[in-house]
């Protein structure tokens, strides 16, 4: 999924400037962010054998947690990724920068 949404993302913003940065780091915090939340709590949940009505309070409990440590992570490894790092090259990028993110996301999980 990240590779697809990556990939669309340089054709629908061009350029490595400031301005279109700033402009995919939105769109990825903004929109793709807390869909990979709620998919992320609701797969836990799953996994763990919860009922839907505990997957609910859970996201509805961490989900802005979840979000801000999002923000202090992902905006600095976006822009380091949209500005230097060749599309071809960004999902091994992002997923050495997601390991450590996800073992945030599972502390908060799992809490």
């Amino acid at each position: 999924v990240g590779h697809v949404i990556y990939t669309n993302l340089d054709s629908l913003i061009v350029g490595k400037g400031p301005k279109q940065i700033a402009a995919k780091i939105l769109v990825d915090q903004a929109l793709w962010c807390p869909v990979f939340m709620v998919c992320y709590f609701t797969y836990l949940g799953l996994a763990n054998g919860d009922m839907p009505s505990a997957i609910l309070a859970k996201i509805r409990s961490d989900l802005w947690t979840a979000i801000c440590g999002s923000w202090k992570v992902w905006i600095l490894a976006h822009a380091i990724q949209f500005r230097y790092v060749a599309t071809k090259h960004r999902i091994i990028y992002i997923n050495c920068v997601e390991v450590c993110f996800i073992m945030f996301l599972s502390f908060l999980g799992n809490r």
